[in-house]
């Protein structure tokens, strides 16, 4: 019964509005003036408190642009010992994600050979080490299958790589293993 009681106006106003207008949206006329909030001001005089860029900053540097090779994550790090790379895997486990091995037996790092447009590199794509490691709990399994790896591909690059199985994309990446003769 309600529908009954839309007034005559009403209906004379909506059929007078063309199917453009009738999809329209008011436009977007900017946030509400500084003036409707509460000013609360803190009265400080001190100029040592301001913001600065400073001429004493201390830094890390991460990276040397010259003669280094770009690999995944962590790759601007010294090479990881076991015990990092175990706290490396455990934090892929907590986190729910499936563990899964890969080698590259060539260059191990992204490089450019046949193709010279932006974005595209060769090198992102390396075989995978057995399937991933559904199910698995613990860091060692991980740890003895890169082992394993090794004493199969001795000169092979070996990467680690945790992927999300419920947003189905890779999360982690990080190279667990750099062949002997490797050069940076």
């Amino acid at each position: 019964m309600a529908s009954s009681m839309i007034s005559s106006a009403t209906i004379a106003t909506v059929n007078r509005t063309s199917p453009a207008q009738a999809s329209m949206v008011t436009p977007f006329t900017g946030l509400k003036s500084a003036s409707a909030f509460p000013v609360t001001r803190k009265a400080n005089n001190d100029i040592t408190s301001l913001a600065s860029n400073g001429g004493r900053v201390q830094c890390m540097k991460v990276w040397p642009p010259l003669g280094k090779k770009k690999f995944e994550t962590l790759s601007y790090l010294p090479t990881l010992t076991q015990e990092q790379l175990a706290k490396e895997v455990e934090y892929l486990l907590r986190s729910k994600w499936i563990p899964c091995l890969e080698f590259e037996l060539e260059h191990g790092f992204v490089y450019r050979e046949n193709h010279r447009s932006p974005g595209y590199y060769d090198g992102r794509y390396w075989t995978m080490w057995k399937l991933p490691m559904f199910g698995c709990t613990d860091a060692s399994q991980v740890l003895k299958e890169v082992e394993e790896c090794k004493k199969e591909y001795p000169n092979a690059y070996i990467r680690i790589i945790g992927f999300d199985n419920k947003r189905q994309v890779q999360c982690i990446s990080f190279i667990a293993y750099k062949p002997p003769g490797f050069s940076t």
